[in-house]
């Protein structure tokens, strides 16, 4: 289990910890270690940068005031996980379209090869 600090008062705390024992500000949900708070830094609010808020699928009753929140969902960094994960399948999808337009070439290449290592493993 790794320590981390506490969003109120900076204090280090274990990761697990439903409440911090030294401001006692609650930091899991509900009592369940699995579900955490998120809370917003200064004067802040969370839903100015929640995916939920921007695209009104959002049905939190502190809506649109919330400084803390179980289901937030920082906009930005899912556009920047969305963008990765076209680059990566950007640079698949290239790979595949040479491989399917160069098969031909493939194919005498893998047939050039077979002839090679048959005639030097039966000489």
């Amino acid at each position: 289990m790794s320590n981390l600090s506490c969003p109120h008062c900076r204090q280090m705390i274990n990761d697990q910890a439903i409440s911090c024992p030294h401001c006692h500000t609650t930091l899991k949900a509900y009592g369940h270690p699995g579900i955490p708070v998120y809370r917003s830094t200064g004067k802040n609010y969370l839903c100015d940068s929640c995916t939920y808020h921007l695209d009104d699928t959002c049905n939190f009753t502190k809506r649109p005031y919330a400084q803390d929140c179980t289901i937030y969902q920082n906009h930005e960094e899912i556009q920047k996980e969305l963008k990765e994960l076209a680059n990566k399948k950007s640079l698949k999808n290239r790979i595949d379209k040479w491989l399917i337009r160069n098969q031909g070439f493939i194919l005498i290449l893998v047939l050039l090869l077979g002839c090679f290592l048959f005639t030097i493993f039966t000489s």
